[in-house]
């Protein structure tokens, strides 16, 4: 009989080796006292390598960004960027200025202009020359940052129904924003989701056109999921606004002191609905992209996850915010460095007085004919440039929040992050166990040379006697 094999642990804070250690050796290589690598030294052979996906799960947020910054993502991200704005800054003129200053914090220092004018505010989003790393820029919850910027935009037309100079001109304009931007993110949000959900947890690249087509079908779905806690609110607000009417006489004050601890206890179902809408939203739409449910669904999944793991989901928030103000920093640079060396590469032929007069740092006096024309030409090209840069922004955010799903789901539900709906209607391929083919005996066996579909799986196999 062959003497059992010993085993020599080497640790990450010393190199211990086992005095018995005798014939036959296997070698334990472990970081921090975590496994790393078993090997044999007799065979030369790898018998066990660390996962470390397993152990640190919420590495799957740093493959957002290669995500994000996938083609697909970043063209429904700009889309859905330039459509939310123009359609608040038409509402903006309509109800006035001072009914959408809550609604597009996207400039660094908003204008009037870029109140009003939205690819001014895309314009001032991204620089024309690449800037150093700033410490305002190094804040989490600063307004730059990719993942929480997108996250306050978002919820700006919820926050100003509630703020207490909300007008009568206003409260129509910030209902009316929030509607249009549910219905266009229901769309490419969802889109974006889907395409996510399906590569981090299938590790498949999901076409364009059925991402778009699975967006459209669960649209209602996207759409309804954030407004039922709103209805729900509105329910529980609806007879304290009765009683708050009561209170203009005298006899209805008191009425109100008796049933004040009822408005409590609606109040406190206001609270926890609004608690659970504001931080549970994102997770209603990757719900759906990633289950393939309802919207009724969606939000008893977000509310269960938000409240069954708090500390977890403020953890995994954190961390895509790290990395969000990074991957941000890293996209708005390389855009504005691709816009200053192609001006600067021009302006060594034309001139820098010539081509800060195109770039639009001078007026176009100088310029005559067909000049000014080829001008503006020149700054939208520059002007898609940075509004794909922008679309970035909503990119990692989706991106990012359907990876913390799957963390989440994983923490609560056990599931593991590999489980995704995969839609046949909208042509996603399902794959199954391989088909079963005959040998030269006749006997069964699995033909793994072939991927098939799950539809074709149920290959007949072949009687005994054949």
């Amino acid at each position: 009989m062959e003497p059992a094999p010993t085993v020599r642990r080497i640790c990450a804070c010393n190199n211990l080796q086992n005095p018995y250690n005798a014939g036959n050796r296997v070698v334990l290589n472990t970081y921090l006292g975590v496994p790393a690598m078993v090997h044999d030294n007799e065979n030369g052979s790898a018998l066990r390598t660390i996962v470390w996906s397993e152990i640190c799960p919420w590495l799957a947020i740093f493959r957002t960004f290669r995500l994000a910054t996938g083609f697909r993502v970043l063209l429904l991200s700009a889309v859905a960027v330039l459509l939310t704005a123009c359609v608040w800054s038409v509402l903006g003129a309509v109800f006035g200025l001072e009914a959408t200053k809550w609604v597009w914090p996207m400039a660094e220092s908003p204008t009037e202009s870029s109140t009003m004018a939205p690819w001014v505010a895309i314009d001032q989003a991204v620089p024309d020359t690449p800037e150093l790393v700033d410490t305002t820029d190094l804040a989490i919850a600063d307004v730059d940052n990719a993942f929480f910027r997108v996250w306050v935009q978002l919820t700006q037309p919820l926050w100003g129904v509630f703020q207490r100079d909300v007008t009568r001109r206003s409260l129509p304009c910030l209902l009316l924003c929030g509607l249009c931007s549910l219905a266009i993110c229901a769309y490419f949000g969802g889109a974006i989701t889907r395409i996510a959900a399906v590569q981090l947890a299938a590790e498949e690249r999901l076409p364009l056109a059925a991402a778009l087509r699975f967006a459209c079908r669960k649209w209602p779905a996207y759409f309804v999921a954030p407004l039922v806690p709103l209805l729900g609110v509105a329910l529980a607000a609806a007879p304290i606004w009765i009683l708050g009417l009561l209170m203009h006489f005298n006899w209805g004050v008191l009425l109100a002191g008796i049933a004040w601890p009822v408005s409590l206890v609606a109040g406190a179902i206001m609270a926890v609905l609004l608690l659970g809408l504001i931080f549970g939203w994102p997770l209603m739409w990757t719900t759906i992209s990633t289950e393939g449910t309802d919207s009724f669904d969606a939000m008893q999944r977000s509310y269960s996850y938000v409240f069954q793991r708090p500390l977890h989901y403020l953890f995994y928030a954190l961390v895509a915010a790290l990395f969000g103000m990074l991957s941000w920093l890293l996209v708005k640079n390389f855009a504005a460095a691709v816009i200053a060396l192609t001006y600067g590469a021009a302006g060594y032929g034309c001139g820098p007085d010539q081509i800060d007069t195109i770039a639009g740092k001078e007026t176009l006096t100088t310029l005559s004919n067909v000049g000014p024309a080829g001008a503006w030409l020149i700054r939208f090209w520059v002007g898609c440039v940075k509004l794909l840069a922008v679309g970035f922004l909503y990119g990692y955010f989706w991106t990012a929040v359907s990876a913390i799903y799957l963390l989440l789901r994983r923490n609560v539900d056990t599931t593991e992050m590999d489980e995704v709906f995969l839609d046949e209607d909208a042509g996603e391929r399902s794959y199954g166990l391989p088909p079963i083919r005959t040998d030269a005996a006749g006997a069964p066996i699995v033909d793994d040379t072939t991927a098939q579909p799950a539809d074709d799986a149920d290959a007949e196999l072949p009687d005994e006697e054949g």
